[in-house]
């Protein structure tokens, strides 16, 4: 299916590695220009080379975007490039329950997941408005619904992510630009990998790794029998990125194998 992107110019956060990486690969393949956002230059110019090869535009911009200033910078920087296609998909997780959470550690979550997207969205929706089209794609998790019992700051981040992209829609009513969210479900990236990898070193997973049933059925047990790959996530915000997607906004979107609101 063409999905209408050739000639579009996204950025996607975050896209030096990971999920990120895997979106700014299928929005090329769909004829999209991309700008490449990271923190490590070799990583993020990696990237950009693989994004070009599709016969693309492909730049990088790089910044902290918790830093002051980085994410209006980055924001801007996607304003000269010509970005319609925003996917706010940065964010940090750590490892926090209820009892080793301190006040530092919200903090951190929501400064990482919530502000940035906050910062770069409002710089940069004045240049969707004025063009009368545009797409503000956030990424959310699927401890929005199902908050995880060891990530209790990181789940209340993403919660607020969800949140404040159905307010974004209903703010931008009217404008040609949408706000949509996905949540992905447990997604096999390289640092998923890595740690089943060191868990299965210390008897804390099963044997056979992300991809075997007996994995899946442990830790993430789903109707669809597997676990999700970033190909999946990439899909679907193609899809919300796409023109075909214009009567579909204020939505999250669960990505997750169904595993949400299952036993």
């Amino acid at each position: 299916m063409d999905l209408r992107l050739a000639g579009q110019s996204a950025l996607v956060t975050g896209s030096s590695s990971g999920i990120g990486a895997t979106i700014a690969g299928m929005l090329a393949d769909e004829g999209c220009d991309v700008l490449v956002h990271g923190r490590s230059a070799g990583s993020a110019a990696a990237v950009a080379e693989q994004v070009a090869a599709r016969g693309v535009r492909a730049e990088v911009v790089l910044g902290d975007l918790t830093e002051p200033g980085i994410a209006e910078q980055v924001a801007l920087t996607a304003r000269d490039f010509g970005v319609r296609i925003l996917v706010n998909n940065a964010g940090p997780f750590a490892e926090h329950d209820w009892e080793s959470s301190r006040p530092a550690d919200w903090r951190a979550a929501f400064e990482g997941n919530v502000l940035p997207t906050v910062r770069v969205s409002q710089t940069l929706l004045p240049s969707l408005r004025a063009h009368g089209w545009g797409r503000v794609i956030t990424i959310g998790g699927r401890a929005v619904r199902t908050p995880l019992p060891n990530m209790v700051a990181y789940s209340a981040a993403k919660a607020a992510v969800v949140n404040m992209t159905t307010s974004l829609a209903r703010h931008l009513a009217g404008t040609g630009v949408t706000a949509n969210c996905v949540s992905p479900g447990v997604i096999v990236t390289p640092s998923l990998s890595r740690m089943f990898e060191e868990r299965a070193a210390g008897d804390e997973a099963p044997e056979g790794g992300p991809d075997d049933a007996g994995t899946v059925a442990e830790y993430a047990s789903n109707p669809s029998g597997r676990l999700g790959r970033p190909e999946d996530v990439a899909a679907a915000v193609a899809y919300l990125a796409s023109p075909l997607a214009d009567y579909i906004n204020g939505i999250e979107l669960r990505v997750d194998g169904g595993i949400t609101g299952t036993p």
